[in-house]
């Protein structure tokens, strides 16, 4: 047993950078979005929604795996987006991620965009 984490939570497999990019707040989670790390996902989309921000971009292009726990984050947070006026925009989903989007329907409620160039008005 490794005694390091004895007691501890394991480390984190998501990283999430928020920044203000115009007038849209840009996500970029990077690592495995599942129900162990969706936390880090919704608190920062929530805060931007709890501060008025209804445009927010999530570039997935790090994301390297999405369960139906993930997806219901962003589900929740596209209908709080929508409901304000704005919406989730999606960026470079590699195909694993995509998969579960497309599986599952999602990919049809969200506006998808190849490139940043595409989600961020210029």
């Amino acid at each position: 047993m490794d005694r390091e984490h004895i007691g501890s939570a394991p480390p984190a497999r998501l990283r999430v950078e928020v920044r203000d990019v115009g007038e849209s707040v840009l996500l970029t989670p990077v690592g495995e979005l599942d129900h162990h790390t969706a936390e880090l996902l919704s608190d920062p989309l929530d805060g931007a929604l709890d501060a008025g921000r209804s445009r927010l971009v999530v570039d997935c292009s790090g994301l390297e795996f999405c369960d139906s726990t993930g997806l219901n984050v962003l589900l929740g947070a596209r209908l709080r987006a929508t409901a304000g006026g704005g919406g989730v925009h999606l960026v470079g989903m590699r195909p694993a991620v995509a998969r579960v989007f497309h599986i599952t329907g999602a990919d049809a409620v969200f506006i998808v965009h190849e490139t940043l160039d595409t989600a961020l008005p210029g």
